[in-house]
Parts: C-alpha cells; structure tokens; sequence
C-alpha cells in the first residue's frame, strides 16, 4: 500500500485501521490482524522502553525499532501495509535541513514509506512543505500532541469553539501543505464530524469519535498489556493478568518438579 491509497479508502468509505508496532514480533501479529497502517509510534519509549514519556526516544531508536518491525512483516512487499514511523521530539523542530536528514534517513534505511510529525505551527508547515518537496510522504498529526506534554498534559484538546475553529484551521493547512493524512487525538467527537468532510485527505481518529476514516491505537493498550490505558482506548482483553497468570503457572510447575537424583553423579568408582 502506498501513502497516496488512502485518498482512495476515503472516497470509497473504507475504514481505515493503524496500529502500532514496535519490533519483529508486533510487526507480524499487527500484520496478520489485517491492519491497513503499521505506525512505528514514539509511544514505543514508554511501551518498550520504559519512559514516562514519549519526548526522550531518539532517532536511532526509532530507525532501531522500524528495521525490527520490517524485518516482522511476512507478506510480500506489494501485499504488506503501509509502513509510518514517528519522527521523534527535536529531529523536525530545529530547522528544515535537520529534519529532511532525519526523514530521509528513515526512509532509506528502513522499511518506512512516510513519517509522522505533531503540530501545524508554521515551523512544523514549513517543515512538512520542504518534506514534501524533498519526495517524502507525510501524515499529520492534531488535538493531543504527546510531544507537548509538558505544556499541555494529557488533557482532551479543542474543546471551546475558538480552539476548534483554530484545529479545523490547521487540518486544512496541513492537507495544504501536502501531508497524505492527518491523525486527530483526543477531542470532542463533534468536532471530528464537522472536519471530515472538509478534508479531502483521510482523517484517522483516536480519541476522537467514530466519525472519522480510520481510526489508529496503540496495540499494547488494545492487548492489555500496558498498566494502564487511556480512557479513549480500552483493553479488548485482559493481556496483561492472561500473561503473568499464564506464567506463573509455568514457574509455579517448575517448582514443583522434584530434583534429578544427584547421588553417585560424577562419582569417582572405587578402587577394585
């Protein structure tokens, strides 16, 4: 699939589904689920390693985890989903030059065929203009902007006329500016109804209602596998307790195991 076939999902009412991956075997499980997108997210520094945040993941990492999840996919290339990776927090937000060298970079030593970035301030359009001049795909990303934790929580966004306005703004100016999609986090279902037709670019929700065309979760939240999930995005199973109970059991086994005979084991034979 290629970044261009979603316009075509859009126009035929196709729902659209992204999920994320963070290495070989999430790769192969999101892959055989059928899901349209892979998203390599950022999410992946609190998913798989561990940080409160999304913010200290790097670029080598992202690169690191993306060649993980190509080398997961087992379908042939033209058969695969699209694969999108998070540019990570300072690689697209100090200037043009460095973040046509971290896409880029993605994209050639990956299997990534688009980035991801957060924001529409006019750096980030900037940003995305140059990206798409430079031949590299591009999906946005409004409404809750994790890499803006610090300044804006983990709050629902746009909730107030004129914030909504200001979104249904950006979105446009993001379609503008050539992004091939925009993601749209955690705001009111309402707005997301009055935006998506006013884009002809697909609008991939989470968080934000059913009146978008596709919707994007974090797998390991889906799964249960995290400790806690955001109130958008509950658990379809209980992963987490399935797991630990399920190997409990298994050491639980093997302390019940009685010993192997150790008596006379390398033994010296007496003398005849």
């Amino acid at each position: 699939m290629r970044p261009t076939d979603l316009i075509k999902l859009k126009e035929t009412g196709h729902p659209i589904t992204v999920l994320t991956a963070w290495d070989g075997l999430t790769a192969s499980i999101v892959e055989a689920a059928g899901a349209d997108i892979v998203l390599i997210g950022d999410s992946l520094a609190m998913v798989a390693l561990g940080h409160a945040t999304t913010l200290p993941v790097t670029l080598d990492q992202m690169l690191h985890h993306t060649q993980a999840v190509g080398r997961g996919l087992q379908r042939s290339l033209a058969d695969q989903p699209l694969v999108i990776c998070d540019l990570p927090f300072l690689s697209y937000q100090c200037g043009e030059d460095k973040a046509v060298a971290a896409a880029g970079s993605l994209l050639k030593k990956s299997c990534a065929a688009g980035v991801k970035l957060e924001g529409a301030e006019p750096e980030v359009i900037a940003v995305i203009n140059r990206l798409v001049r430079m031949g590299i795909p591009v999906m946005g990303h409004l409404g809750l902007t994790p890499q803006s934790v610090h300044r804006m929580g983990y709050r629902r966004q746009a909730e107030d006329t004129l914030s909504q306005e200001q979104l249904i703004k950006q979105a446009k100016q993001l379609e503008d500016s050539g992004c091939f999609a925009v993601v749209i986090e955690h705001v009111p279902a309402g707005l997301t109804k009055r935006l998506r037709p006013q884009l002809k670019i697909p609008l991939i929700g989470i968080g934000a209602g059913n009146d978008c065309d596709g919707q994007v979760r974090v797998t390991a939240d889906l799964l249960g596998l995290t400790p806690k999930q955001p109130p958008f995005s509950p658990a379809l199973i209980a992963g987490r307790d399935l797991f630990i109970n399920a190997l409990k059991d298994w050491v639980s086994q093997q302390h019940k195991k009685e010993e192997f005979p150790t008596k006379g084991i390398n033994q010296p034979k007496p003398d005849c």
